[in-house]
């Protein structure tokens, strides 16, 4: 898919989704095993809790083993409804919701 802000490239549907995920951020492509690849992953891990790398999947992070499998699973849910929902009228959650998230639950 094309994404128009890569800063963040699923909408916040669900207040778990911004809970465990936050802001997805696209990684441009880089071929398996570039350094590149793992410098611009580096980047924005200091700020993320999981990147989408372009052509490739998802990497996610968390405190734990089952934490970062928690979070998977809900980037993965959300996919799946962003891809189901795609055309559709949404109500994602708004600023000031995600905002509020992100005070209650921070990282």
């Amino acid at each position: 898919m094309v994404h128009e802000d890569t800063r963040d490239v699923l909408p916040p549907l669900t207040a778990y989704y911004v809970m465990r995920v936050g802001k997805l951020p696209l990684i441009p492509y880089f071929r398996p095993g570039d350094r590149a690849l793992a410098e611009a992953v580096r980047k924005e891990a200091k700020t993320h809790r999981a990147v989408l790398l372009a052509n490739h999947g998802p990497v996610v992070a968390g405190k734990s083993l089952d934490d970062a499998i928690d979070s998977a699973e809900e980037l993965e849910q959300t996919a799946k409804l962003a891809l189901l929902l795609d055309g559709k009228r949404v109500n994602p959650l708004d600023s000031t919701k995600v905002a509020e998230l992100e005070q209650a639950f921070p990282s």
